[in-house]
């Protein structure tokens, strides 16, 4: 039996540099994807377009991300992920009261809408003809939908939602008024600014979810 040479424990070595590498790699792969996807649609682009524009070969985007779809994806869990979801959840448990609750609520969404709105379009887009975009755009929802849920529990939680309101309904309500499809109609098709489509769908949000005030 061959001796162990010294020094070695068995364990594969992963070069700090190579991993730094890999990283870069994948961001750049990432970039240019969501470029390629802004610019030309997600059907039209293939993963050869987006190895070019990343500097890179066809086998390493594979082996970085998984192709197109993947892609696709991981820039999505970008947005669902982002920190602003957690910070605005966070903001709206400490918010003073039911109202100031709604406006954060308001406030938060909008700033991830914004921030990730024309990615969301080429998702949606996407979804029409992919069965793998769809799938994508389903778990997105699915998570959105999972925040606004706790948002509206919070309400409940306050004895602030109208008599006879359900927690499911209420998130139907909150989903309606401030899922991704309620901001690209407002600002994308109606022509208006971020912040109208804010202050009057925080407003329609609070009409709808919360009791009337007994001060008036």
């Amino acid at each position: 039996m061959a001796a162990e040479s010294p020094g070695r424990t068995g364990r594969a070595y992963r070069s700090p540099r190579r991993a730094q590498a890999a990283e870069e790699t994948h961001a750049r792969i990432l970039d240019a994807a969501r470029r390629l996807f802004l610019e030309h649609g997600y059907a039209p682009v293939t993963v050869g377009d987006i190895a070019r524009a990343a500097g890179t070969a066809v086998p390493t985007v594979y082996a970085s991300t998984g192709g197109k779809a993947a892609v696709l994806a991981t820039i999505i869990d970008a947005a669902v992920r982002d920190p602003i979801v957690e910070h605005t959840l966070a903001e709206v448990r400490a918010a003073a009261d039911a109202r100031e609750a709604v406006r954060r609520t308001a406030h938060g969404v909008r700033t991830d809408n914004e921030r990730y709105h024309d990615v969301v379009r080429v998702m949606v887009t996407a979804a029409a003809t992919d069965e793998s975009a769809a799938e994508t755009l389903a778990a997105a929802d699915a998570d959105y939908r999972a925040a606004l849920a706790d948002v509206a529990a919070g309400l409940d939680g306050r004895g602030a939602l109208r008599p006879g309101l359900a927690l499911g309904k209420a998130t139907d309500i909150l989903w309606f008024l401030l899922g991704h499809q309620a901001w690209h109609l407002y600002v994308a098709e109606l022509g208006w600014s971020w912040d109208e489509a804010e202050r009057w769908l925080g407003e329609q949000a609070a009409i709808a979810l919360l009791a009337p005030d007994p001060s008036g």
